[in-house]
């Protein structure tokens, strides 16, 4: 598969993810949490969620508070900890309730597909004309061609946080991706998944 991103940089991510996980608890989402669903795209930036007693754990680790992103951050040489907090950080659906569509995979607390699908569309709506909206794209695609998406819990999450907007908004973003280069599948099984999948929609 071509890497979006420098494998030194992914697998020194990887690295400290899996150090931050004997140390912490979080809920991963982000790349990370793409790639555990999918085994496709690799990540650069680490994103968790944690609560705020578990934030104080991490003021050891060159901590900075970032007010107009509403988040934390540490950074390790390239790579980047976005930590997100309860009563402090903002999404599409609320941080308090992101406990509540948790599960685990391969030892890490993850993010449901359904909310990753959300949350990864929300920071599309962001920063779609950069290189990180770019990569957000492809996680979206790997999330709906390669893990199973739940439509009727995703489009009842949609309900239940007012934003039945990104249903068709998904739509319209799968009917117009052409790139099958990117998801490493053939022309032929890209249009087949992709009509069965519009189909399910």
């Amino acid at each position: 598969m071509v890497e979006f991103w420098n494998s030194l940089l992914t697998e020194k991510s990887w690295n400290i993810l899996q150090e931050l996980k004997k140390e912490y608890k979080f809920i991963l989402i982000g790349g990370w949490a793409v790639y555990l669903f999918t085994n496709k795209q690799k990540s650069k930036d680490i994103d968790i969620v944690v609560s705020i007693d578990e934030l104080r754990k991490f003021k050891s680790q060159n901590l900075s508070k970032n007010d107009k992103l509403r988040k934390y951050e540490i950074k390790k040489e390239e790579i980047d900890i976005d930590i997100y907090v309860e009563h402090y950080s903002k999404f599409a659906i609320s941080v308090e309730d992101i406990k509540n569509y948790a599960t685990k995979i391969q030892g890490y607390n993850v993010i449901i597909p359904e909310v990753l699908l959300i949350l990864k569309q929300n920071a599309y709506s962001d920063r779609k004309d950069s290189i990180k909206g770019e990569k957000d794209l492809i996680d979206i695609m790997s999330l709906l061609f390669f893990s199973e998406i739940d439509f009727k819990k995703y489009i009842d999450i949609l309900k239940k946080y007012k934003l039945e907007n990104y249903y068709s908004a998904l739509r319209s973003m799968l009917k117009n991706f052409k790139d099958y280069n990117k998801l490493e599948i053939n022309p032929r099984e890209f249009k087949l998944r992709k009509n069965k999948l519009l189909g399910r929609m």
